[in-house]
């Protein structure tokens, strides 16, 4: 018997025009396992209602054609249901399916399909939003505030957002609660990593693992400007834990203070969030094909 599978694809993810999509799933979908069906998204949040849907009919697999924002709307949806959710990655950095290993050329995200291999991985909820590579606070939520209103989306437009911005950002003070221990600490930013990077290979947590029933919380110092490039090598290389401006606790009841509400951003979309915000972790909660 096959199984059904829902395609929600976002046209806009990444910068790239998704119409080759359906052909791509015409050509390399085993049609002997699987009744595809393809909708597009049409606004922000839509992702989440037709994956809702999904979850209430008898479709088995919803798989997100976009980047991190589309993953976690469709994600949000099945996070503790019956469903199995794939990922054909089509967005700007990634961070999730780079972590699992799926594999970046859609052609071989789908025939990768064929061959299903499920796992389980935590999500994490950030003020009971829910998150499943990565939520932050500081730097790079003010950055994704940016990213999210810039035409020139993509890596190079992050880049260029980052090193406009770097130089005249304020650290701020932060009280952090990791299972009961109190830290203060000033911080650019902190990210609280499921996975361990960011997207493009940038690997805030080396070690963070999506299975492991914990979070890192990943506090980055105030730095000198002329510092970030070495860095940013460092989250390349995955040595950023090794960095004298970074600094890393992990737990599962979090609790994050600062001195005003501000920005956040959950998982690279950006959010508006009170003072005090409180993070947990539901352990094996989303089923992945991988």
């Amino acid at each position: 018997m096959r199984s059904r599978i829902l395609f929600i694809v976002n046209p806009i993810s990444g910068g790239q025009v998704k119409t080759f999509i359906p052909s791509l799933i015409d050509q390399y979908l085993d049609d002997r396992l699987y009744d595809a069906e393809i909708i597009f998204t049409e606004y922000p949040g839509h992702a989440t209602q037709l994956a809702e849907a999904a979850v209430s009919s008898n479709v088995d697999i919803v798989a997100s054609v976009g980047g991190d924002g589309t993953i976690n709307e469709v994600a949000c949806a099945l996070e503790s249901s019956s469903k199995t959710m794939a990922i054909i990655p089509c967005g700007s950095g990634n961070g999730l399916a780079r972590t699992l290993k799926i594999p970046l050329d859609n052609r071989k995200a789908i025939q990768k399909l064929n061959k299903a291999k499920i796992v389980k991985i935590d999500s994490g909820t950030f003020n009971e939003r829910k998150f499943f590579n990565m939520a932050g606070i500081g730097f790079d939520a003010h950055i994704s505030a940016l990213f999210a209103q810039d035409k020139n989306r993509g890596f190079k437009g992050y880049i260029q957002s980052t090193f406009r911005e770097i130089a005249q950002y304020q650290a701020q003070e932060y009280q952090i609660s990791v299972d009961g221990a109190v830290y203060q600490e000033k911080a650019f930013m902190i990210s609280i990593a499921n996975s361990s990077q960011y997207g493009n290979n940038a690997h805030i947590s080396p070690f963070a693992s999506l299975n492991d029933g914990l979070l890192d919380v990943c506090v980055i110092k105030p730095f000198p400007v002329y510092k970030f490039p070495l860095l940013a090598y460092r989250m390349f290389a995955k040595l950023a834990h090794k960095s004298n401006y970074v600094k890393i606790y992990r737990g599962s009841n979090i609790k994050i203070t600062r001195a005003t509400e501000g920005p956040v951003h959950i998982d690279g979309e950006p959010l508006f969030f009170p003072k005090e915000i409180n993070v947990g972790v539901k352990p094996l909660s989303l089923s992945l094909i991988v």
